[in-house]
């Protein structure tokens, strides 16, 4: 490393489902962090770690900023919170498909008591037509009074639309300093947490309703073995005995086809065999295990 080396940090902020994390994702160049449909899906402070020119970006894909109804969903919005304060630089994305909401409103309010320029990053651009792209970019300077954005991009994370753009600018935008990770590392995530990531990631993707709210997934063992195939064992929790037997599925169905999705996913990841066994079991209070939400790095006692 040379003297003029940069490193920053970088939060991705925005309403659950705006696509933070397949812009996470697309910046890294890798997938690490869960992707679904359905809202909250990130619970944790995920770190993805890209490298452009001299500079490493360290990207956080922060939990939806939401209003919070359970001690669950305080930890994760306080968690959001806290890494604007002390980040860089601060990403505003938004779902272009749609006209600004009264969440993405209380964040550019949020954004403006940090009392620090943020940048807006209109994401799913291919979902609109150009020529509103600028009306709708007006509407959120307006709704800044102009004085929050310092700059506006226009990407499509899933595509790769002005990836490279965006990734020039937050390079640009590191302040000087030591890199903090290796070169050829990708998140600051624990291997363990990762696999248990991709799980979670799976059931909510073939679980319907309010399942997969009620539902963690904890690694209980990770090992390789001398083959170069990794072992892994997790536990599926859920807070009812309904709960597991719809997790479970028709003679354990819906756990097996989770399984099989997450074992590719894993192999794919960590570019080897891997064998997975999952468990399903029920933990009536699980969220409000103080020892899960420091796991999960969130504050069991936060308050908004």
């Amino acid at each position: 490393m040379t003297n003029m080396t940069k490193c920053g940090f970088v939060a991705v902020l925005g309403v659950p489902n705006a696509g933070k994390s397949t812009l996470v994702n697309a910046l890294v160049g890798a997938k690490v962090s869960i992707v679904s449909p359905k809202v909250q899906t990130t619970r944790i402070r995920i770190r993805g770690i890209a490298v452009h020119n001299n500079s490493q970006i360290i990207l956080t894909d922060t939990p939806g900023i939401f209003k919070p109804k359970r001690r669950l969903d305080r930890a994760m919005v306080a968690a959001a919170w806290d890494e604007a304060a002390d980040a860089d630089v601060s990403l505003l994305v938004a779902d272009s498909s749609k006209a600004p909401d009264e969440g993405t409103l209380k964040i550019i309010k949020g954004l403006q008591k940090n009392k620090k320029p943020a940048v807006l990053v209109l994401n799913k651009v291919d979902l609109i037509a150009k020529e509103r792209l600028l009306e709708l970019a007006e509407k959120y300077n307006e709704a800044s009074e102009g004085k929050l954005f310092s700059d506006i991009f226009m990407v499509s994370a899933e595509k790769g639309t002005c990836i490279p753009d965006l990734l020039d600018f937050l390079a640009d935008k590191m302040p000087l300093g030591t890199w903090l990770f290796p070169e050829d590392e990708i998140s600051d995530l624990p291997v363990r947490m990762l696999a248990a990531e991709v799980t979670r990631e799976k059931a909510f993707l073939m679980l319907q309703q309010e399942i997969p709210y009620s539902l963690t997934v904890e690694t209980d063992e990770f090992t390789e073995k001398d083959d170069g195939s990794v072992v892994i064992r997790q536990t599926v929790f859920v807070e009812r005995t309904g709960q597991r037997k719809i997790v479970l599925g028709a003679g354990g169905s819906k756990i097996k086809s989770i399984g099989v999705s997450a074992r590719r996913e894993l192999e794919k990841m960590l570019d080897c065999k891997v064998h997975l066994f999952l468990e399903v079991k029920v933990a009536e209070r699980w969220a409000e295990d103080s020892s899960r939400y420091k796991n999960m790095g969130l504050d069991f006692n936060a308050k908004i």
